[in-house]
């Protein structure tokens, strides 16, 4: 329990009605979770405004109204306090409620389109290994320690941040790593929080169905930067070209990582194999288990933010060494002599990433069988980009249903049709059915090719009409491949 005045702490305050020295039970922004003297802060999202529902959290016991504008009927009892902003007072409402645990922690946001959970993963795991006590919020999962707790966004809401990192407090832990969407900081999830730094991964084509345009989606990754604490280190990318554009305006130590140009934190890639990655850091030569250059771009991400939080180059790249990557991620199978790899990748940039670094390690003889799609209500505009890069760099590739959520699979396949060009189409066949998909890439194998299944990586369903199917792209490549292929 805590006094309405004191979670109210920090946050920019229009005018306030009624008792402030009520007590508190609970924060919610979910007027179906509304209990018994909670407090409700009425948010304005994206498909609902909370403003909506400020009777019903009445009717279901609350005891105070946090919000941008007062209802037309005041209640006698109930207390209202009116903010500029209810979705940014909601974090730092979260953060005085749950007695601001990030500020008893080493909080590291790591942002960008692809690489964050890559990072937040092997940041995680290193941390560990180095001795500490740490949690993790990212899309796969969230720990606390070695316990693992289910992830359904990649940012949790600001109230679940807060309860989270309140309960890695209580477990001892001293380091945070979480990843940072673009949506969340948009939409004030991270208010509240202390930062110990920022890492900028890179930037490319996604989430434009949100967003608007490309420069507003930067403008989003940006905004973490902008709101760091002079205390704080910002770490960028500095082979992005707009990574330099991330730290314009921020107060923070800023510091660089890349592998083409000077920087503070710097790798050249020695070899790269199916088995893992050779790099060259500051003139030490150290093996991998991950793969792929844009995973060297992981590691050193990853280097440069804990010797930032003050640990030793040497004994983190000895451990660093010997980290795996994160689940979903470029994960690989030895299957009946197939190698298949089951990867996250679900943005043109990534999938092209993924792709050549098949091409890359590839010895000449064996064929890259591609299964891929693209997921319904979001940006349509990746769509022929994606199925464009498939096609130039796989042998055979199928295309299929990934989330089709409310749209049509073969309409989502066609608008990807559109970006391959017509001396590709021999190599391509479309089969909505995911399993199906799967099932035809196994058949097309030989000994000795190698089978990609991207988009969905570490999922565990399908979304398809409103509701999750059970879906693992895993299970079902390793099913598929001992039935059709052992003998």
């Amino acid at each position: 329990m805590k006094l309405l005045k004191d979670i109210l702490y920090k946050v920019s305050l229009t005018s306030t009605l009624g008792d402030m020295e009520l007590e508190v039970s609970d924060v919610v922004f979910d007027s179906r979770k509304v209990k018994k003297g909670a407090a409700f802060v009425a948010v304005r999202g994206t498909k609902v405004d909370g403003h909506d529902f400020i009777e019903q959290a009445l009717g279901k016991g609350a005891n105070s109204i946090i919000c941008e504008d007062l209802p037309e009927e005041i209640k006698s009892g109930i207390s209202y306090v009116r903010v500029k902003n209810s979705s940014h007072a909601l974090g730092v409402i979260a953060s005085n409620y749950y007695n601001n645990p990030s500020q008893k922690l080493k909080v590291v946001a790591i942002t960008g389109t692809n690489g964050k959970t890559t990072c937040v993963t092997l940041l995680h795991r290193l941390f560990m290994e180095l001795g500490y006590v740490s949690g993790m919020l990212s899309t796969v999962e969230n720990k606390i320690n070695e316990q693992t707790l289910p992830s359904t966004l990649t940012t949790p809401d600001a109230v679940s941040i807060n309860r989270l990192m309140d309960e890695m407090v209580k477990a001892g832990c001293t380091h945070c790593f979480m990843e940072a969407s673009s949506h969340a900081i948009v939409q004030e999830r991270m208010a509240g929080l202390d930062l110990a730094g920022a890492v900028f991964t890179n930037i490319t084509h996604d989430h434009l169905d949100y967003h608007g345009t490309f420069d507003e989606y930067i403008k989003a990754k940006k905004k973490l930067f902008d709101e760091l604490p002079r205390e704080a280190f910002a770490l960028i990318n500095a082979d992005d070209k707009r990574g330099m554009v991330m730290t314009q305006n921020t107060k923070a130590d800023r510091k660089t990582f890349g592998l083409k140009y000077p920087t503070d934190f710097k790798a050249k890639v020695l070899s790269n194999t199916l088995q893992g990655l050779e790099l060259d850091v500051n003139g030490k030569q150290v093996w991998f288990r991950l793969i792929g250059e844009f995973n060297a771009y992981n590691i050193i991400a990853v280097l440069g933010t804990a010797v930032l939080l003050g640990e030793e180059e040497d004994e983190v790249l000895t451990q660093l060494s010997k980290i795996k990557g994160a689940h979903g991620r470029f994960d690989q199978m030895e299957l009946e002599g197939v190698t298949a790899i089951v990867d996250y990748a679900h943005t043109p940039d990534a999938l092209e990433n993924v792709l050549k670094t098949i091409q890359g390690v590839r010895t000449g003889g064996e064929k890259v069988i591609t299964v891929v799609g693209c997921g319904g209500n979001r940006d349509k505009t990746k769509r022929p980009k994606m199925a464009k890069i498939a096609a130039q760099y796989s042998d055979k590739l199928v295309f299929t249903s990934d989330n089709p959520r409310d749209e049509d699979p073969m309409e989502i396949i066609r608008d990807m049709e559109a970006g391959v060009n017509p001396v590709d189409f021999k190599k391509t066949v479309a089969i909505a059915d995911r399993k199906e998909a799967i099932k035809t890439a196994c058949v097309l194998a030989s000994k000795g090719d190698i089978i990609l299944v991207a988009g969905k990586g570490h999922e565990t369903y399908q979304e398809i009409k409103g509701e999750r199917l059970p879906f693992d792209d895993f299970k079902t490549v390793k099913e598929l491949m001992h039935l059709i292929h052992a003998k």
